[in-house]
Order: C-alpha cells, then sequence, then structure tokens
C-alpha cells in the first residue's frame, strides 16, 4: 500500500546530491574516499567526542562496539526489553548472551531494575534512547563504575542526545533523524577502542597486507557515496531537530483534547511521536484508509522466538506492546499535514 502520510522519510535539502556528484567525479566511491573521514571527523565533533568510526549500518556499529569491548562468548550484556530486535542481535553475533531489562513509564530501560540483573558475567549495559527520548545516564554510569562495567548507548533513535558512555552507536537508516541510505557510526573519547573499531570494520588486515588476518572481523565499511549524504545531512541537522521539535509541540496540542490518546511523556529529540490509543488495531486500519502510514510499537525482546520466554506479557514493555502506535514523524512533515493527521484520529473517536 503507498501511502500519502508517510511514518518516516528522508529529508534531503542540503548538499547531498552536490557532494555524491562531486565522489562520482573524482572516481573515489569506496570507504576509501575523502568524505568518509570527514563525516566521521565532524559527527565526533558535532557530539563533543573525540574518535567517530563510520561503518554500513546501527547494527554493525552495536557489533563493533561490543566486540572491541572484548565481548565474547560467556559473557552477558544488558539489553532492554523494549527496542528494535537489532540490540540483542548484535550481543547474539558475538556469542554472549542478552540479559533483558524490562522498561519503565517513559518505554527506556527502567534504570532501578539493572542491579537486579548483574551477575559475574555481565560485561556491558546498553541503554536504548527510545524514539529520542534519553535514559537515565546518570544513574547507569554510576552503576556501571560500581561494578566495573562498559557501557553502550544505542543511539539508533538519537541524534542529538549528547553522548556519555564507552561507546555510542548511531543508526543512519533512511528513517532516522539523519540518514545515508543505510550506514552507521561509533562515537568513542577513547582512542583504542576507535583503533579496534576501525580494525575489525575492515576485515582486520594489518599494516603488512600481507592477507593473514589475525581475528575474526568484517567488511562493515561505509562508502565515500553514504559519507557525501550524511555529511549534506549533518550539515542541516540543527534544522532538522528544531523542526522536528516543532512537530512535537504541535501533535501535543492537536491530541490533547482526544481522551482515547494518551501522550507520552517528551521526548529529548524527535525521531518517532509516539502515543499509546485505545482500540489501537482499528484506529491503525482506519488510518490506513485514510492513505496514512502508523507504526506500532516494538515487541518485547522476550516475545522475539530467538530469546522466547512465556512471561513476556507481564512485563511493562507487554503491555505499551499492545497499544502502542507512532504517528507519521519526519522532518518534512508540514502543519497541514499534521492537520490532517489529526483529524482523522479525531474522527475515528467520533470527537
Amino acid at each position: 500500500m503507498t501511502f500519502t502520510y508517510q511514518a518516516a522519510k528522508p529529508y534531503l535539502v542540503g548538499a547531498e546530491l552536490k557532494y555524491v556528484t562531486e565522489a562520482i567525479a573524482s572516481g573515489w566511491i569506496s570507504a576509501a574516499g575523502p568524505y568518509v573521514r570527514q563525516f566521521e571527523s565532524e559527527f565526533a565533533r558535532y557530539n563533543g567526542v573525540a574518535h567517530g568510526v563510520s561503518c554500513s549500518s546501527g547494527t554493525a556499529a552495536l557489533t563493533l562496539a561490543l566486540r572491541a569491548l572484548g565481548v565474547g562468548p560467556g559473557d552477558e550484556v544488558l539489553v532492554p526489553e523494549f527496542t528494535f530486535v537489532a540490540s540483542a542481535w548484535a550481543v547474539t553475533y558475538t556469542g554472549a548472551t542478552p540479559v533483558f531489562v524490562d522498561c519503565g513509564d517513559d518505554l527506556n530501560i527502567d534504570a532501578t531494575l539493572i542491579e537486579s540483573k548483574i551477575t559475574p558475567r555481565t560485561k556491558v549495559i546498553m541503554p536504548v534512547h527510545v524514539h529520542g527520548r534519553r535514559c537515565d545516564m546518570d544513574v547507569i554510569m554510576r552503576i556501571a563504575f560500581e561494578y566495573n562495567l562498559r557501557v553502550i548507548e544505542d543511539s539508533a533513535e538519537a541524534h542529538g542526545v549528547r553522548p556519555v558512555a564507552d561507546v555510542a552507536c548511531f543508526s543512519l537508516f533512511a528513517n532516522k533523524i539523519i540518514t545515508s541510505g543505510e550506514g552507521g557510526i561509533c562515537l568513542t573519547d577513547d582512542g583504542r577502542l576507535a583503533e579496534q573499531m576501525a580494525h575489525l570494520r575492515g576485515m582486520a588486515i594489518g599494516p603488512e597486507h600481507d592477507f593473514l588476518h589475525k581475528q575474526l572481523a568484517y567488511n562493515f565499511r561505509m562508502t565515500n557515496l553514504q559519507a557525501a549524504v550524511a555529511l549534506g545531512q549533518l550539515e542541516k541537522i540543527d534544522e532538522f531537530l528544531d523542526r522536528r521539535r516543532k512537530i512535537e509541540a504541535y501533535y501535543d496540542a492537536g491530541l490533547g483534547e482526544i481522551q482515547e490518546i494518551t501522550r507520552m511523556p517528551p521526548r529529548d529529540v524527535l525521531w518517532m511521536y509516539d502515543v499509546l490509543a485505545e482500540r489501537r488495531d482499528e484506529l491503525c486500519a482506519f488510518l490506513a484508509e485514510e492513505s496514512i502510514e502508523t507504526r506500532r510499537f516494538f515487541q518485547p525482546m522476550s516475545k522475539q522466538p530467538l530469546y522466547f520466554d512465556p512471561d513476556w506479557a507481564s512485563l511493562n514493555a507487554g503491555r505499551f506492546t499492545a497499544a502502542g502506535l507512532c504517528l507519521p514523524t519526519h522532518t518534512g512533515l508540514t502543519e497541514a499535514d499534521q492537520d490532517y493527521i489529526i483529524g482523522k484520529v479525531a474522527e475515528f473517536y467520533g470527537r
């Protein structure tokens, strides 16, 4: 089905085409091109972090961060119940075990439950800033210090939230606040970690380039073409974040009188505008008929076939999954678009 009002889409209004055209004209289209280094440097600087390591996806970024921190078989990583499955899969890719922590009422990992999940095998805490809502990083970092654990921020949905962990991992997929189509980037202040992640993403090729690879690694590189798009997007990020703040405020005002809609807590940056809705599935079907695409909430990790736990329905994450949806949220959304969407939600509930 084609929707007039899409749940998400890229907003390509800057120098993306200019930079891609220059990359093609130069012949530098692979990972060795100059836009890769430029994007890494400028994204790190924007976030107040020393090093950026670009890669092929947000999932790849998480995998690189875990591997660089030495996570492997026998280790455990604390992962939120409420997240996209890539957060857990990245742990499984390393041979380690994800241990799930339920969410609070803001959908983020409940920091009060973290300590009860720590065992002698725990190595990393992986908070996820869900829908652009920042986790309680002060508490998480304090717990990590007390138990000598490392922290990886899954910032896939939170461009503009400043990192504080050992590594922060961003997705640059087409529905994110800024995009390269496909792609990701790891940020860290630790130069050794940055070097190790860059080494692992490029097949662990040694300085001799003798085709002897001393460890299992990946082809997770970002191309110069992707980096050209990402750089054009990065130059507009403050404008994008401001436009999205206004989109959030407009939805807040327009949906405030609809009693069947429960607005979620404010977001530090707006990735997706999330709500709880009575008769959620009926509402989604009605909106689809009106050419409005919606997005249901993530399923709990404990409901996933790979990690199934029959007690998933008793979790806070399970309760939110049953009622949650995201309305169209992208940087190019206009007030007229929002008026139509809000009006159709009101119409469904007989307002």
